[in-house]
C-alpha cells in the first residue's frame, strides 16, 4: 500500500517558513513582503482562489492588496493597473487571476508584469530561465514548484537514474514540471493527447505527474510497482450515490486502483492543491528578499 503524501502538512511547513522569513525581513531590513492580487469579473472559482490567496498572505504578515475589477474592465485599464503595481515599491509580487474575460489578451497582460514581480512564474523571462536551468534567479510556477517539493520529500532532491513521466504539456504545469524534473537529473518523458502508448510510458516511470484534466485517466494497471504518483488534476464528476445532482472531486489518477501499486501517492483533494498557494507565499518572500538585497530563504 502506497504512502499517502500529505500536501496540507507540507504546505503548512512552507507557509510557516515564509512567515518566519517575512518577520525576519521586517526586523532586519524594515521591508514587509507585498502581494497584489488582481481579479477581473465574477467567475465563482476564481473568486474562491483569490480569497484564499489574499487570506494566506495576511496570515503570513504580508502587505496584501486585492483589486477586484468588473467584467467590463478594458484591456487598457488593466494594463495601466499592472504598470502601476510594477512601479509600486511596496509590492513584490503581482498575480493576475486567470482566466480573464475574452476581450482581454491574457498573454499581453502576463508579459506586462515585471519579471521581478512575476510570482506566478508565467513571464517568458522566467520560463526561459527555468528552461535553461537557471533556477536560482527564476520564479517557478507555483503548482509545479509545489509538486516538485512533494517529490523531493519522497525521492530526495537528486533524481538521477529515475524515469519521470509528465502527462500534460500546458505552459502552467506540464512544461515547467518537465523542466524541474530535468534540473533534478531525472530522465523525463512528456505524454499528451497525441501520445500513442501512454500506458506503456507510464509502466516504466518511477515518477508520474498527471496534469491533463481528465478524470481518473491513469489506471492501476499503468503503474510501475513502487512509483511515486503526483496527481495535479482536480475534476468534479457526478456522484449520484450522494444524492440527486451531487458531485465529488477526483484527480487525473484512479486513486483506489493506483494506491495498492504505487510507493507514494498524492490524494485529491489534499495533495498538490494546498501547495500551490503555499508556493505563492514562498515566491513573494523570495522576491522581497531579492529587492532588499538579502539572500532568500530556501523552501
Amino acid at each position: 500500500m502506497a504512502t499517502r503524501i500529505d500536501g496540507r502538512a507540507v504546505a503548512e511547513d512552507v507557509v510557516a517558513t515564509a512567515k518566519q522569513a517575512a518577520d525576519a525581513l521586517k526586523e532586519t531590513a524594515g521591508v514587509t513582503p507585498g502581494l497584489a492580487v488582481v481579479i477581473v469579473g465574477e467567475d465563482p472559482a476564481s473568486q474562491v482562489y483569490v480569497a484564499s490567496k489574499s487570506k494566506k498572505a495576511k496570515e503570513c504578515g504580508f502587505h496584501s492588496l486585492q483589486h477586484t475589477l468588473p467584467e467590463t474592465t478594458t484591456q487598457a485599464d488593466l494594463l495601466q493597473l499592472v504598470e502601476e503595481l510594477n512601479a509600486d515599491r511596496a509590492i513584490h509580487g503581482i498575480l493576475v487571476q486567470l482566466p480573464l474575460p475574452e476581450h482581454i489578451d491574457e498573454n499581453l497582460v502576463i508579459q506586462t508584469i515585471s519579471p521581478d514581480k512575476d510570482v506566478d512564474g508565467f513571464h517568458v523571462i522566467n520560463t526561459g530561465k527555468l528552461t535553461v536551468g537557471d533556477l536560482e534567479d527564476a520564479f517557478v510556477p507555483c503548482t509545479p514548484a509545489g509538486a516538485m517539493l512533494l517529490i523531493g520529500r519522497v525521492r530526495g532532491k537528486d533524481l538521477s537514474g529515475l524515469n519521470a513521466l509528465v502527462i500534460g504539456r500546458s505552459n502552467i504545469v506540464g512544461k515547467p514540471m518537465a523542466g524541474l524534473l530535468l534540473a533534478a537529473n531525472a530522465t523525463v518523458m512528456i505524454g499528451h493527447s497525441r501520445t500513442p502508448d501512454l500506458p506503456g510510458l507510464c509502466r516504466i516511470a518511477d515518477i508520474v505527474v498527471a496534469a491533463v484534466g481528465r478524470p481518473e485517466l491513469v489506471r492501476g494497471d499503468w503503474i510501475k510497482p513502487g512509483a511515486t504518483i503526483i496527481d495535479v488534476g482536480v475534476n468534479r464528476i457526478p456522484a449520484p450515490e450522494r444524492g440527486e445532482g451531487k458531485t465529488r472531486l477526483v484527480g487525473d489518477v484512479a486513486y483506489r486502483e493506483c494506491e495498492p501499486v504505487a510507493g507514494a501517492i498524492t490524494p485529491v483533494p489534499g495533495g498538490v492543491g494546498p501547495m500551490t498557494i503555499a508556493m505563492l507565499m514562498a515566491n513573494t518572500v523570495v522576491s522581497a528578499y531579492r529587492t532588499a538585497g538579502k539572500t532568500p530563504p530556501a523552501f
